[in-house]
């Protein structure tokens, strides 16, 4: 649902049950979008997704086991700078 600013100030209490409920609630002002109202369950689920790689990592259940890595011993090639 789309609210004014001014109907959103009057009907705060309906926003946020909305976005519990039925999910983001998009709030206008002079006509163009300024924020969404969502939950804490919603917020929590989009913060979730912007773990640093190492977070994501670390929490691998592989995170703490040995890694074995076979390295290419071939010679190298000439280049010509």
């Amino acid at each position: 649902m789309v609210w004014t600013m001014q109907d959103a100030k009057n009907k705060f209490s309906e926003v946020v049950e909305r976005a519990r409920q039925e999910g983001p609630q998009r709030v206008q002002r002079h006509g163009k979008d300024a924020v969404y109202v969502v939950s804490s369950e919603e917020w929590s689920r989009l913060q979730g997704s912007n773990r640093s790689l190492a977070d994501l990592l670390l929490s691998s259940p592989l995170a703490w086991t040995e890694l074995v890595v076979d390295r290419d011993r071939s010679v190298l090639r000439e280049v010509d700078l």
